[in-house]
């Protein structure tokens, strides 16, 4: 099954050409997020697959904005776990919040990703979340780009779990073109 979702997602979401990475970083591909995460089909798949990652006793999953909201919200379906919704910044009206949704003071929380190259987005997060006095030391996505961003987000104290790495989606794509 993981490697049929990971076929799925490299058929409708990888893109050959020059593109500008969030890291600062160059590719030569590219994977568009935003067309597997707006097929519910796939979304729901690769929730079921990402929900048996979650460690024992996360009370709120927390989908970072903007890639990282849908997946959340698709693994919260699929668990009951309640999640929030954790914005760059807090926004300048109304409640004026940078996490949405459901209540992360004082909770164990696990963040949600989609993409994660260098995990620089995900360590600002979690630094805004851990002076709240949440408990943040997992974090899930669903593809890892760079083996690095282990090692960077684990000198933080982080650990992450990613359902699929880009290796793992290159060599399902080459088997089966075989």
């Amino acid at each position: 099954m993981k490697s049929e979702i990971a076929a799925k997602i490299y058929k409708c979401a990888h893109l050959e050409g020059k593109f500008l990475l969030r890291s600062g970083q160059y590719s030569n591909e590219y994977f568009d997020k935003y067309l597997f995460e707006a097929r519910s089909d796939l979304l729901k798949e690769i929730a079921s697959g990402m929900s048996e990652l979650i460690p024992e006793g996360i009370e709120v999953l927390a989908g970072l904005e903007m890639g990282g909201i849908p997946v959340a919200t698709a693994i919260s379906l699929e668990t009951g776990i309640p999640c929030a919704f954790i914005r760059k910044r807090a926004k300048e009206y109304g409640t004026c919040k940078f996490a949405e949704g459901a209540d992360v003071k004082g909770k164990k929380v696990c963040i949600v990703e989609d993409v994660v190259t260098t995990g620089g987005q995900i360590i600002k997060s979690v630094n805004m979340l851990r002076e709240l006095g949440v408990e943040v030391n997992t974090v899930l996505c669903v593809i890892q780009r760079n083996p690095d961003a282990t090692n960077i987000l684990k000198e933080e104290g982080l650990t992450l779990l990613p359902y699929l790495t880009m290796e793992y989606i290159k060599e399902q794509v080459a088997t089966e073109s075989k």
